[in-house]
């Protein structure tokens, strides 16, 4: 139904900033909830960020509030991911996802669809 692609990972400076990007190819991109996530290695699927279908809600995982920025723009079927002040504990797998809940979801199975993930790297 639904494919995502993530682009804008890459190495970048403790301290400095990235902007990813998931552009969504299909039907129905502004009828789901969307959020980032992120694995480190050796660990779980960390929640990172949601917004819902139409931008009015967000939430953030404690570990970035205040540093990252999750946006969508339906009109070019594509949700941003602004981080700001990267630290290196946010090295990790970025994952866009997409649920067909309206209001996106914390939890890694509340979403159905996921991109191959873009790596970020930050050094210290």
């Amino acid at each position: 139904q639904v494919q995502l692609v993530e682009s804008g990972g890459g190495l970048v400076q403790a301290g400095g900033s990235l902007r990813l990007s998931c552009a969504a190819s299909g039907r129905g991109f502004s009828s789901y909830g969307m959020g980032w996530l992120r694995q480190a290695p050796g660990k779980e699927r960390e929640f990172v960020a949601s917004i819902s279908w139409n931008g009015g809600s967000t939430i953030y995982g404690d570990s970035v509030k205040g540093r990252f920025t999750i946006s969508r723009d339906n009109a070019k079927n594509t949700v941003y991911l602004q981080m700001n002040s990267l630290k290196p504990e946010d090295t990790a797998v970025y994952f866009c996802a997409a649920s067909r809940s309206m209001l996106g979801s914390r939890s890694y199975s509340g979403y159905d669809y996921w991109g191959q993930g873009t790596q970020v790297t930050v050094s210290s």
